[in-house]
C-alpha cells in the first residue's frame, strides 16, 4: 500500500506508480551544477514528498537555500502507449529530466504539472529521474502564502517549504487517452454538465461513454461523439418530482451524496481508455443577503485552517491525517473550512467531498506588488481553478486576502485594477461559485463581503454588528481592524456579510500562564474554563447576529507560534469536542445544561 492514495481522485486509473519515498538530495547554494550529469556529492537522502525543512523529510534544514537537486531511480518498462509523469506541487520553480532528457519546466509552488516522458524512457526499464528546484526565500513577489522570509518564523508567518511537497507519480496510458474531466452540477434543471478532453492520437470516429450511478442505481448511460478532442454535454437526470426523493440526490455537508462515474473512450467497437470519477448535484449561490445551498439559505459555520503539521509543514504526514482533519472540523460543529493562504492537496478535497465539508479556496499571496507578481498570481490561480473545478465541496473562491500583495487599494488604481481583474477572471473561468475579490476589508468587486474583526469582547462585537442601518453605521462610520470595509465608489450592494476572521483566542495547555509566553494569539485565555467561556460567548454573538450569513473562527489548530487553535498542533483537542461543537452551533451541551439549569419555559 502506498503512503498516499491515488493523488488525482476524480480521474482514476489502475495503472500507476507512486514515486514517493527515498530520493538522493543536495542543496546547491552556489549554483555549482547546471545539468543533471554535473551533479555530484549527493549529501542527503530525502523522504519525498516532505520538504527538506521538515523532520519527516529526514533532512530538517530550515536555513536559507535557494537551489536544490533531487534524484531517484525507478523501474518502468515502456508498454507501447504513453507514460505520463506527474508532480502534485513543487515550490517554487522546477526543471525535470528523465535519463538526462529535459521533459518539463514549471513555475508555481502550489499547482500540479505533468509531462509525457515516453520518448525519454530506456527500453530495459531502468529509469533515472532528476529534479532541479529554485525557490528564492527572499522573493516577496511570488505567491508564498504563510512562508516566512525571515530565518525564524515570526508573527503570523511560518517556516518555508522548499521543493517537492506533494506526491510524484507516473501512469501508463494508451496512445490516445482521456486527459481531463470537468463536472458541472446544474441544480435548476437537474442536470450534470460533463466535459471530456482527449489527448494523443485522437481519431475522427471516437466517442465517449459516460455512466453515472447513485449507489447501485444507474442514472445515465450516454454516448457522445468526440469532436476536436472534446465531448461536452449536459446529462439530464430523472427528476423524481417529489421533494424528499429529489433531495436524496443532492450533496450537502449533512448528506454528502456523491454520484459515481465511469468514462470510457471508444474507437469503433474497441475500448481505448477508461477512467473512474465521481461528481455531485449541488448548487451554491447568492440571493440578496443570504448564501444559498441547493436553493435554500444556508448559514455558514467555518473554521480557518492553515493546513500545516509540525513535523511535515504543508504536507500531511499521511492520507489518514487529511481525513482526520475533515472529521475533526465536523466533530467541532463546523460545516466548512476556509483553507487559508494554501492550495490544499486534492486528497483533502476528496475527503471533504466524501464526508461532507464545505471548503473556501484561497490563493496564496505575494507580499509585493509588481506586474511580475500579478502575472504569477494569474498563472497559478488559473491552474488551481482548473485542478479543483469539479470538487463539490469547494463553494467560494478568494483571489486576495487582507490586501496582501495589493497594499495600497485606497490610493493606487493599479492595485484596485488587480483585485477587480482577478475577481472577473475567476468568475469567467468558474461561473458556478461566488467569489470574494479581497477578503477582510477594502472590498470592491465581490459577491460576499468578508469582515475580519478580532475584538474579543463579545459585548463590543454585539454592539458593532447589531445595528439598524449597517450601510451608514458600519460601512461609513466604523473601521473593524482599523480598515474601511468597502472602497470609495463601491458601496455595499446588499451582498451577504460573513465574519470571515474573528476569535483567535490563544490557549496553550502545555505551558503555565506567563505574560512573556512565546506563543501568540489575538487574546489569551489562562485556563480551559476561561477559554471555553469566551469561545461560547463569542460564538453566541456571531450565531445570533442577523446581519451575518455566516462566520469563520480563527482557528482550527495551533500552528507553530500561533497558539490560537481549538486543537493543539498535533490535533489533540484543547477542550472536549462535544463542548466545542455545542458552542459552535450555539446549542446547550449536556454539561452546559447541568451548569445553567433547565431552559426557561
Amino acid at each position: 500500500m502506498s503512503q498516499f492514495e491515488y493523488p488525482r481522485p476524480q480521474l482514476v486509473r489502475d495503472r500507476w506508480l507512486n514515486l514517493n519515498g527515498k530520493w538522493r538530495f543536495r542543496f546547491d547554494d552556489n549554483l555549482e551544477c547546471r545539468m543533471p550529469h554535473g551533479v555530484t556529492g549527493w549529501t542527503h537522502e530525502i523522504n519525498v514528498p516532505f520538504a527538506p525543512e521538515t523532520t519527516l523529510s529526514g533532512v530538517g534544514d530550515t536555513g536559507f537555500h535557494r537551489y536544490c537537486w533531487y534524484e531517484r531511480d525507478f523501474q518502468l518498462p515502456p508498454d507501447g502507449g504513453r507514460t505520463i509523469l506527474h508532480f502534485g506541487a513543487v515550490d517554487y520553480a522546477a526543471r525535470v529530466w528523465v535519463n538526462g532528457h529535459l521533459v518539463a519546466e514549471h513555475e508555481g509552488g502550489h499547482t500540479p504539472f505533468a509531462a509525457d516522458i515516453s520518448h525519454a524512457l530506456r527500453p530495459d526499464g531502468r529509469q533515472t529521474l532528476t529534479v532541479f528546484v529554485e525557490d528564492d526565500p527572499f522573493d516577496l513577489a511570488k505567491p508564498r502564502g504563510k512562508q516566512d522570509w525571515l530565518l525564524e518564523p515570526h508573527s503570523i508567518w511560518y517556516p518555508r517549504t522548499t521543493g517537492i511537497w506533494q506526491t510524484v507519480w507516473v501512469e501508463q496510458v494508451p496512445r490516445t487517452f482521456i486527459q481531463s474531466l470537468r463536472w458541472t452540477p446544474i441544480f435548476e434543471t437537474f442536470e450534470i454538465g460533463c466535459e471530456v478532453f482527449a489527448a494523443g492520437d485522437v481519431k475522427e470516429d471516437m466517442f465517449v461513454e459516460v455512466k453515472i450511478w447513485h449507489g447501485e442505481q444507474l442514472l445515465a448511460d450516454d454516448h457522445y461523439k468526440v469532436l476536436a478532442g472534446e465531448a461536452n454535454r449536459k446529462i439530464a437526470l430523472s427528476d423524481p418530482g417529489i421533494d424528499d426523493s429529489r433531495n436524496a440526490l443532492l450533496w450537502s455537508p449533512e448528506r454528502p451524496t456523491l454520484l459515481d462515474a465511469e468514462v470510457t473512450l471508444h474507437y469503433g467497437d474497441r475500448v481505448v481508455d477508461r477512467v473512474r470519477s465521481y461528481t455531485a448535484l449541488r448548487s451554491i449561490s447568492i440571493n440578496r443577503d443570504r448564501i444559498m445551498l441547493n436553493g435554500r439559505p444556508y448559514p455558514l459555520r467555518l473554521v480557518l485552517d492553515q493546513g500545516y503539521w509540525p513535523e511535515s509543514f504543508m504536507t500531511a504526514p499521511s492520507d489518514e491525517h487529511l481525513k482526520r482533519d475533515v472529521e475533526l472540523a465536523k466533530a467541532m460543529g463546523f460545516n466548512g473550512v476556509r483553507k487559508h493562504q494554501k492550495i490544499e492537496d486534492p486528497r483533502y478535497m476528496y475527503w471533504a467531498d466524501h464526508l461532507g465539508l464545505l471548503v473556501w479556496e484561497e490563493m496564496p499571496s505575494p507580499y509585493r506588488f509588481s506586474p511580475r507578481a500579478i502575472t504569477r498570481i494569474v498563472r497559478e490561480w488559473t491552474e488551481a481553478l482548473a485542478r479543483d473545478y469539479s470538487h463539490p465541496c469547494i463553494v467560494v473562491l478568494v483571489p486576495f486576502n487582507e490586501s496582501w500583495g495589493v497594499p495600497n487599494l485606497t490610493l493606487i488604481q493599479a492595485h484596485r485594477n488587480a483585485v477587480e481583474a482577478l475577481y472577473h477572471l475567476t468568475r469567467t473561468l468558474d461561473a458556478t461559485r461566488p467569489v470574494i475579490g479581497n477578503d477582510g476589508w477594502e472590498a470592491s468587486a465581490t459577491d460576499i463581503l468578508g469582515i475580519h474583526d478580532y475584538d474579543c469582547d463579545p459585548e463590543k462585537l454585539k454592539a458593532r454588528y447589531e445595528v439598524n442601518d449597517p450601510v451608514r453605521t458600519l460601512f461609513d462610520q466604523r473601521r473593524p481592524g482599523g480598515r474601511i470595509l468597502t472602497l470609495d465608489g463601491f458601496p455595499h450592494r446588499g451582498q451577504p456579510i460573513v465574519l470571515t476572521e474573528f476569535g483567535g483566542i490563544a490557549y496553550d495547555p502545555s505551558q503555565p500562564p506567563h505574560p512573556d509566553a512565546h506563543t501568540w494569539g489575538y487574546s489569551r485565555a489562562q485556563t480551559a474554563e476561561s477559554f471555553l467561556a469566551l469561545y461560547r460567548s463569542l460564538l453566541k454573538v456571531v450565531n445570533e447576529t442577523f446581519m451575518f450569513s455566516g462566520f469563520c473562527y480563527t482557528q482550527f489548530a495551533d500552528t507553530f507560534q500561533e497558539a490560537n487553535g481549538l486543537l493543539n498542533a498535533d490535533r489533540t483537542p484543547k477542550l472536549p469536542l462535544e463542548e466545542i461543537s455545542a458552542a459552535t452551533r450555539n446549542v446547550r451541551s449536556e454539561r452546559n445544561k447541568e451548569e445553567q439549569g433547565p431552559c426557561p419555559t
